[in-house]
């Protein structure tokens, strides 16, 4: 490993293979992964986000993975539990004296770790969030204005971001900046890429095999135990549009067309991201994701 990099990124929008690469890399390199993917730390979520836990075994070999199957559904986990649970996991990896590879397209945790924002670490305060529930835009955005220390460039479209920066500003008027320390994250970040056409096919050919192969039955699971129709709605995706169809508000047609057409839009905002992180001066290693795996992991290993 070159001593340019302590760690490596491998991203790219859903479908594309990130899961499988990321494994074989692993085994090759003698890494453990780190999942960087918002619905695959909730546990019981299996099908719906795609943890695909048998292609962490490599040639008889069990790939050892962090950041999966670490809270419960009921449960909210947030930037800040991340950020926590990430940069144990990199030092745990790290005094083995293994490769940390991180795997995963939500790229706002892949942009905490790479641009180190300080301001993730300011942990959620519930008893706020409760106050300002019932406010509207308007007067969130007055409650925001009202403090001498709040963050910059905050988003002032959305009620969640305003709850947020409002949440970071309460934290910065009381108290010091969060003591953070950060680890010197020096990736070498690589992606999938599909060609449109090709990415929509692959997208729509595994819904409906996770569809006929258990993903309403787990989404029935959930509801069984407990887990209410508004707390699968805010899982998004899968679970949102199962949810839909089995309360009897669309068929399964329809379902799965919203559902198809969801995701298809999911993996556009996926590239978007990219782009956006390319124009920030993360440099992004490009892979063609129609070309056979090994490929990859050559093109991989020549630039590392």
């Amino acid at each position: 490993m070159s001593q340019s990099y302590n760690s490596i990124i491998i991203t790219g929008p859903t479908a594309s293979g990130k899961t499988a690469l990321a494994a074989q890399l692993a085994y090759a390199l003698n890494g453990e992964i780190i999942s960087a993917d918002s619905r695959q730390v909730y546990k019981k979520l299996n099908i719906g986000t795609g943890k695909d836990l048998a292609e962490y075994n490599v040639n008889n070999t069990p790939i050892n993975y962090h950041l999966i199957d670490v809270a419960e559904v009921g449960t909210h986990f947030h930037l800040y539990d991340f950020i926590t649970h990430f940069y144990g996991a990199f030092q745990a990896i790290e005094k083995q004296g293994k490769l940390p590879i991180i795997c995963g397209g939500t790229g706002l945790y892949l942009d905490a770790i790479i641009k180190k924002h300080e301001l993730a670490a300011i942990p959620n305060n519930f008893k706020l969030r409760l106050q300002l529930e019932n406010l509207n835009l308007e007067q969130l955005i007055a409650k925001l204005l009202s403090y001498s220390k709040k963050p910059e460039n905050a988003d002032l479209t959305t009620k969640k971001r305003l709850v947020r920066a409002i949440e970071i500003a309460e934290y910065l008027n009381k108290n010091d900046s969060p003591n953070t320390n950060f680890i010197d994250l020096k990736p070498i970040i690589f992606a999938l890429d599909l060609p449109k056409e090709a990415r929509r096919n692959k997208i729509s050919m595994r819904l409906k095999h996770r569809l006929e192969n258990g993903m309403i039955d787990e989404v029935k699971d959930l509801i069984n135990e407990g887990i209410s129709h508004e707390r699968l709605q805010f899982l998004g995706l899968e679970y949102q549009y199962v949810s839909k169809y089995l309360s009897n508000e669309m068929s399964y047609d329809e379902m799965f067309l919203k559902l198809e057409t969801s995701i298809h839009q999911y993996a556009k905002r996926q590239m978007t991201w990219f782009r956006k992180m390319e124009r920030e001066g993360n440099q992004i290693h490009w892979l063609d994701a129609t070309k056979p795996m090994e490929e990859s992991l050559i093109a991989i290993k020549l630039l590392i």
